[in-house]
């Protein structure tokens, strides 16, 4: 666009907040993804991807070229609590109800959530994120037990975990990470995806493949652009 930069223009100084709606989806030992229960009390999910370091090599006494490592998509989630169905996440085993032991195998899964865009104009109704991590699997981690006293805490509980990219469509390398932005995204693709994953009056809350995913997605613009096509038919 020809003309002077603007800056923090009204309406475009846009912010991104909250953690809200998780879903937690266990992976069953064919790798398929059970359907998806609530994970109340979620507090934060931070995300600490590491590796594509560069590796320089040479050649003449010279810089020849430089390589770059693969990415590794990792991260910690925190929470007040978890679902029962998290155990298995945890490498917890229940032998009857209500009575688990530790340092068992450690099953794979999948998690999604929200999070608020906002701006200068409207603040958090601005717009969301939907989020959906695949193959995570999580570390041991440490659990503070505390006396209860004149300044009460709810016990804040965190795993560390990384990922396995999942396969992706042709012409995009595996990944473990997809994000749908509600205020770019149609609202029919944004709407679809989200009661897949959440759930909704007519369907179960489920986690398909990435592959699967996005052919969804791809089905839905396809499916919307039909039926908003309109045929003109000029009489002679």
């Amino acid at each position: 666009m020809v003309g002077r930069l603007q800056w923090d223009l009204i309406g475009e100084r846009l912010y991104e907040t909250g953690t809200s709606h998780g879903v937690l989806f266990v992976q069953d030992k064919t790798g398929a993804y059970k359907p998806g229960v609530a994970w109340n009390g979620l507090t934060g999910i931070k995300q600490s991807p590491d590796g594509a370091e560069s590796t320089d090599q040479y050649a003449d006494n010279d810089k020849y070229l430089s390589l770059t490592s693969k990415e590794n998509f990792k991260g910690t989630i925190e929470a007040f609590t978890y679902p029962d169905e998290f155990n298995a996440c945890d490498g917890s085993a229940e032998i009857v109800p209500g009575v688990t032991v530790g340092q068992q195998n450690r099953s794979q899964f999948g998690i999604s959530y929200e999070t608020v865009i906002g701006n200068d104009t409207v603040g958090e109704d601005f717009g969301t994120k939907l989020h959906i991590i695949y193959g995570a699997k999580t570390a041991p981690s440490a659990k503070e037990y505390a006396t209860i006293n004149d300044s009460p805490e709810a016990l804040a509980l965190s795993w560390e975990f990384s990922t396995t990219p999942a396969t992706a469509p042709d012409g995009f390398k595996p990944t473990a990470y997809i994000c749908l932005n509600s205020t770019t995204v149609a609202p029919e693709i944004y709407n679809a995806v989200r009661d897949k994953i959440q759930g909704s009056a007519t369907t179960e809350s489920s986690l398909p493949s990435l592959v699967e995913l996005i052919t969804m997605i791809k089905g839905v613009t396809t499916t919307t652009t039909t039926s908003t096509t309109t045929t003109t038919t000029t009489k002679g």
